[in-house]
């Protein structure tokens, strides 16, 4: 929006039918998949590894999960939304992360990225995964920012997502 800030990529706008800086949205994607690349080749596996951002970066998580061809162990997208939506077909079955946990978290009060986007992007993830793996959680009062309940939210599921690794 004209503004001089860090960023993952341009934004336009902040309404539903607003333009999208598609190309620094995928330029930024193929930066984080070049992060998993090199994390894979360090030893960790993919499905070790969790995205997670808060909302460009929890925007861009989403989209790099729904785009790249290794299997992740999940998402955490805070106060975001789903950057490109309509460039993704329904039920994207043959998707590396079809089967893939996205925990979404948003505050009701949020002036920034209104929590009907959040909302939406939630119902829109259902149709491109198993529905049963997004868990969406609202926070009561919370503008465009984080709160501690949000945050023990966030470290039980990269618990269970990533629970211990035995040296058995």
């Amino acid at each position: 929006m004209r503004m001089s800030m860090p960023s993952w990529f341009d934004i336009y706008g902040l309404s539903p039918d607003a333009d999208e800086d598609e190309s620094g949205i995928k330029r930024a994607s193929e930066n984080i998949k070049a992060l998993i690349e090199q994390e894979v080749k360090n030893g960790i596996p993919s499905h070790r590894i969790i995205l997670g951002g808060f909302s460009q970066g929890g925007a861009l998580s989403l989209y790099t999960a729904l785009t790249t061809q290794q299997k992740l162990a999940g998402v955490v997208a805070l106060s975001c939304w789903l950057p490109l939506r309509n460039s993704f077909p329904q039920a994207s079955a043959n998707s590396a992360n079809k089967d893939m946990h996205v925990l979404q978290c948003h505050g009701d009060a949020d002036p920034l990225v209104p929590f009907i986007f959040g909302s939406q992007t939630a119902e829109k993830m259902k149709s491109l995964i198993n529905p049963t793996n997004i868990t969406f959680k609202s926070y009561r009062g919370l503008p465009h920012s984080a709160c501690p309940e949000e945050m023990v939210d966030v470290k039980r599921f990269i618990e269970k997502q990533l629970p211990a690794i035995s040296d058995e």
